[in-house]
């Protein structure tokens, strides 16, 4: 038996767990699935909370009474297109086309804000009527539940900033490249936990 073939066979002897830290890739990717799957966990448990609550309104104002259903449809449709903007960026960022790139993150950015401006609304005008927080355990649970996802989006707007000032003072390195995709999947949970929000939350009310 020739001396590599040795060498490989001693190789494929050796159990995975022994074989050495896994590549740089493989460990963020797997580090960033579980920040996103603690995030959903977060989540879960504002939904269920906001599901026992949703009755207390401690004789106030209820859902139906004060959620603008056409209005939460517009700001979805705009959080749903910022989700195929950012994949669009994401392709031309595969491709390493700056000018696509940065065209279509803004975009998303712009989407983004938008959003969140609406919800910002959203809520002062509740606040300003009186229908604040602290007004019952129904509200509570509710400016918890939609604050914490537009905190999320806020959050990932800045993120957004900053990899496009990463994008034009590095280029599209390796490290960079990593760090766009996980935006890009963090952008979509977000989504994803929206339509959660949009369908048990507004169109649940009563």
């Amino acid at each position: 038996m020739s001396a590599s073939s040795s060498t490989h066979s001693e190789v494929r002897e050796i159990p995975l767990s022994e074989r050495g830290p896994a590549p740089r890739n493989v460990v963020v990717s797997f580090g960033f699935w579980l920040f996103l799957l603690s995030d959903i966990v977060i989540f879960a448990a504002l939904f269920a909370a906001f599901a026992v609550l949703s009755h207390e309104t401690a004789g106030g104002p209820s859902g139906d009474d004060l959620f603008d259903r056409s209005r939460v449809l517009l700001e979805t449709a705009i959080l749903l297109a910022s989700s195929f903007t950012c994949g669009l960026m994401s392709l031309a960022v595969e491709q390493r086309k700056l000018i696509p790139a940065a065209s279509w993150g803004a975009v998303t950015f712009l989407l983004g804000a938008t959003f969140v401006g609406m919800e910002l609304s959203e809520f002062h005008g509740m606040i300003e009527s009186g229908a604040g927080p602290d007004r019952s355990a129904f509200l509570s649970a509710f400016f918890t539940l939609v604050g914490t996802h537009g905190l999320h989006v806020s959050a990932g707007l800045f993120w957004l900033l900053v990899m496009f000032a990463q994008v034009l003072t590095l280029g599209f390195r390796p490290m960079v490249l990593r760090r766009l995709r996980c935006f890009s999947l963090f952008w979509h949970a977000l989504d994803i936990v929206w339509i959660g929000v949009f369908t048990i939350v507004y169109l649940g009310a009563h």
